[in-house]
């Protein structure tokens, strides 16, 4: 009995061993960099403070940072850390978080007046979800032209062209991909997503990535070489 005891003690422990292993190894995966040798990250809305240049010696190359929210909401880190990314020696990109409950003219003003036009500055981004504080699901026709009013109006402002990440659920309604002709930002953890009608131009591989410099998971990216 007692040997048997030991026996599903030293099994428990093994398979306790293997699954630290496991998850030590997602946390640390990202796709190869002979592959995708530009890869960076992109934070979500109201992020911990971040050591900018840990993150840097960590292989990302850029940083996508949440600006606004619909048309009333601007993120509190969002100004420090656009300053502090090129002092890194990353790039920087700002992204807004679209509403479908929202008017597009007022939530492009809200953009544009919140993020600096700068030289150095990746595409702006715009991302597409179906979100729990927006109940709304317009026709395609209408949240299309919205869309389409937004990008027109960042686009003029900004002078570069928009980069559209659009979440699955999204796509799978709406179609935005082939309906709109702007570089992709997909979305899927490890394996590359095939969701869009046309090739995505980046991919956040991984959403639970740990790294130094960041405290807890982090979103990373990858650029289609």
């Amino acid at each position: 009995m007692a040997y048997a005891f030991l026996k599903g003690v030293g099994a428990l422990i093994a398979a306790g061993a293997i699954a630290i292993a496991g998850w030590s190894y997602a946390t640390a995966w990202h796709p190869g960099a002979e592959r995708y040798p530009l890869q960076g990250i992109d934070l979500d809305r109201n992020p911990r403070p971040i050591e900018w240049g840990m993150v840097r010696a960590r292989g990302a190359d850029f940083a996508y940072l949440v600006a606004t929210d619909g048309a009333d909401v601007r993120d509190a880190a969002f100004e420090w850390n656009w300053s502090a990314l090129p002092e890194a020696g990353l790039r920087r990109g700002a992204v807004h978080l679209y509403s479908f409950c929202q008017p597009a003219v007022a939530q492009a003003n809200a953009f544009n007046a919140f993020v600096p036009r700068a030289a150095d500055a990746l595409p702006p981004a715009v991302d597409i979800s179906f979100r729990e504080d927006c109940p709304d699901r317009p026709e395609r026709a209408k949240a299309v032209a919205e869309l389409t009013r937004f990008i027109a109006m960042v686009e003029t402002h900004m002078r570069k062209p928009v980069l559209l990440r659009v979440a699955k659920p999204v796509e799978r309604a709406y179609q935005i991909s082939g309906a709109i002709d702007r570089p992709l930002w997909a979305i899927g953890n490890i394996l590359a997503p095939s969701y869009a009608k046309r090739p995505w131009r980046m991919w956040r591989s991984s959403d639970f990535r740990r790294i130094d410099g960041i405290e807890g998971p982090v979103n990373w990216d990858v650029v289609a070489s």
